[in-house]
């Protein structure tokens, strides 16, 4: 269990409704292959470092929120993550501490961990690819927890209505966990689609009236 430091909390009591409590910035970490590159489904047993894309779209990131004060910022245990979060971090006067979240980790892709799409499509077919990104049911032989996942998001943006303030957190995971956010926000543009891009981005603003996605899947 973890908790906001108590100096981060603001009393909110004289605030209206739609002043913005909190927003959360949900980031996807940078390429870990490269133009002629094989890419691979990368999950949380392979922890690949940025590779030279990746490390141009997370200063790329860095240089978008460069007038972007974080009270916070999480990411999971894996480098690509942690590397991504710290471009974005870098330099800045009075940046936060870079805290782990191990539910930020992406998940496991059980036997299709490290194949390449052509090799995981002939073992689950494309309906169920199709299926995990429509509508993020894990194929067979995947081990995440759907109902875990959602009800961390769930209690990472319950927690963010504490800060006040409008608060800005940063937060770096990994495709197969940023899509589950959709599904425990009060409010989401018509159409989304789950998956987030490499070094791209969304918003999350939390207020009095619920919470609700502003931005998903752009790329500075």
């Amino acid at each position: 269990m973890w908790h906001w430091p108590n100096a981060w909390l603001r009393n909110t009591a004289t605030r209206r409704e739609t002043d913005p409590l909190a927003r959360l910035i949900i980031v996807r970490h940078g390429n870990t292959f490269d133009t002629g590159d094989t890419p691979t489904r990368v999950g949380a047993r392979t922890d690949l470092p940025l590779s030279t894309s990746g490390a141009r779209q997370a200063a790329a990131l860095a240089t978008h929120f460069r007038d972007t004060g974080f009270m916070a910022a999480f990411c999971s245990p894996l480098l690509r993550t942690r590397q991504t979060a710290r471009t974005i971090l870098a330099g800045r006067a009075g940046a936060p501490a870079l805290l782990i979240l191990p539910f930020l980790t992406e998940i496991d892709y059980g036997p299709d961990e490290n194949q390449t799409e052509d090799a995981v499509i002939a073992r689950i077919g494309a309906e169920a690819i199709d299926a995990w990104d429509s509508d993020a049911v894990p194929p067979p032989g995947w081990h995440v927890d759907p109902a875990a996942l959602r009800a961390a998001w769930a209690d990472l943006l319950a927690r963010a209505a504490e800060l006040g303030s409008d608060a800005n957190v940063l937060i770096v995971t990994s495709n197969g966990i940023a899509r589950f956010l959709p599904d425990v926000v009060d409010e989401a543009p018509a159409g989304l689609a789950r998956k987030l891009k490499t070094g791209a981005w969304g918003s999350v603003v939390v207020d009095r009236t619920g919470t609700r996605i502003v931005d998903w899947n752009v790329r500075p």
